[in-house]
């Protein structure tokens, strides 16, 4: 018997999204609030390692997902200028076992709407634009309130709100994202035939400029900066800075400027880092994905970290009759060391960039971490 026969989720992430296809395809009345009107159809392409692609499959979402995505091995690193020299070609680590690709890279608002499309199928009722405004919880279950008013009693209340998490204020959690002096730029463009994996040039202009396939004819493309205020650039001029920050890198960087001069859409955020200790729970109410931890893109675990949160709390839950200390303290026991080990090494990998240690060799670093989340959350 479930631990749990009624949940709430804050938030229709990657996160939220497999909590709530999980809990329901195990016979859960799932609820989910999203401040959107409708699922996102805004950004540009994400990077899925393998871990992440087992979780998918788990949801039983892996072969659609493979289809609409770009499966591939392995990552080379390479120098700027005219040759674009490969200073290292990565072994491929297979971070889901020998079933899956090392890694896939997708469209995002694609990826958005095979899960949202899963959990309609699994009867999870979605609310859209419903925010979580408020809770009251005791120790038999929490009420939530969305929009100012009460919306139901659950036994448990999963915040799965995104890096400025309401869930996390509401339970009094104080950390917060912090930005980490890196911005990024991204944008959505044609796969050239010769981009079969993801690539990234270290040095340059820029800390790392890279793109990663996402289908048969797209890829996304990414520039590293020192974080900036970007906010009021018009898309025509962010189009323009892209090209010029990209200049000193060839290759398919040449297709990629084509693109940005025929008007192709762009976008900028900064990048942050933050881990909750634990718990990430108060009572009945718990934290996951980026509402608990968040780090630079560099070793592209984000996503997967968020999955492996929500496969291991719904697994716990499934599997338990009662949602208790022991529930607790096994799922911290977990997912804590694992997201603090990808935390770390992602803000590591940047810094090295941002105080220009030229000697440092990321090589290692990513091949270390890739080998520890090859072992099952």
């Amino acid at each position: 018997m479930s631990a749990v026969t009624r949940v709430a989720i804050a938030g229709s992430g990657v996160a939220g999204l497999a909590a709530a296809i999980r809990l329901a395809h195990a016979g859960v009345a799932v609820d989910v609030f999203e401040t959107l009107p409708e699922p996102s159809a805004l950004g540009s392409g994400i990077t899925l390692q393998g871990n992440a692609l087992r979780v998918l499959d788990a949801l039983g979402v892996w072969d659609e997902a493979r289809e609409a995505g770009f499966p591939f091995e392995g990552l080379t690193l390479r120098a700027p200028g005219p040759d674009a020299q490969a200073v290292a070609d990565l072994p491929d680590v297979k971070t889901g076992g020998p079933d899956y690709p090392a890694g896939m890279g997708m469209y995002r608002p694609d990826l958005a709407r095979i899960l949202t499309d899963a959990a309609g199928r699994a009867g999870v009722t979605m609310h859209w634009s419903s925010e979580v405004t408020g809770l009251g919880a005791d120790a038999d279950g929490v009420t939530v309130v969305v929009g100012g008013e009460p919306a139901g009693q659950y036994d448990l209340l999963i915040g799965a709100d995104g890096l400025h998490s309401t869930v996390r204020t509401l339970i009094g959690i104080e950390t917060r994202p912090e930005p980490t002096g890196m911005g990024i730029w991204r944008t959505f463009v044609s796969r050239p035939v010769e981009v079969t994996h993801t690539e990234l040039f270290y040095g340059g202009p820029v800390y790392i400029a890279g793109y990663t396939p996402t289908g048969k004819d797209t890829m996304y493309a990414f520039l590293v900066e020192k974080a900036q205020d970007r906010s009021g650039v018009p898309d025509a001029e962010a189009a323009q800075i892209m090209l010029g920050e990209s200049m000193a890198y060839n290759g398919p960087w040449q297709s990629i400027r084509a693109d940005l001069a025929d008007d192709a859409q762009v976008n900028y955020t900064w990048f942050t880092q933050h881990i909750v200790d634990a718990p990430w729970n108060r009572g009945r109410v718990v934290i996951i994905g980026d509402a608990a931890h968040s780090c630079p893109p560099t070793i592209a675990q984000g996503a997967a970290q968020g999955l492996e949160d929500a496969f291991v709390l719904t697994e716990l839950l499934i599997a338990r009759d009662a949602v208790d200390q022991r529930l607790w303290d096994d799922f911290h026991a977990r997912r804590l060391p694992r997201a603090q080990a990808v935390v770390a090494a992602s803000v590591q990998l940047g810094q090295w960039q941002i105080d220009g240690d030229r000697d440092v060799d990321p090589a290692p670093l990513i091949f270390d971490i890739a080998h520890k989340m090859a072992q099952p959350a």
